[in-house]
């Protein structure tokens, strides 16, 4: 689904930033314009990863029956520690 797209002009969007910022913190991307044509957009920055409660969801909903118990914390942190090569977050876009 695209995001929705508002268009104002730069005195329209001078005048209420708070409400553009809300209005991005939606979901909506806004295209700042003189005269007719676009000069910036803004838009909800990218947002690495999942929420965990949607990775619970997604396992769920494939019928996962994994535990998070009080050894999956060890569990994690020495697979961290295991991993020599710096994350490479821009592989995650």
């Amino acid at each position: 689904m695209e995001p929705e797209a508002v268009h104002l002009s730069q005195a329209e969007a001078i005048r209420d930033i708070a409400a553009i910022l809300e209005r991005v913190q939606q979901g909506a991307e806004v295209i700042v314009e003189k005269d007719q044509l676009p000069v910036a957009v803004i838009r909800p920055a990218a947002r690495p990863g999942r929420l965990l409660s949607g990775c619970i969801a997604l396992a769920e909903a494939h019928g996962s029956t994994a535990t998070l118990d009080e050894g999956f914390g060890k569990d994690l942190e020495e697979i961290i520690r295991g991993r020599r090569e710096p994350l490479d977050a821009s592989r995650w876009d």
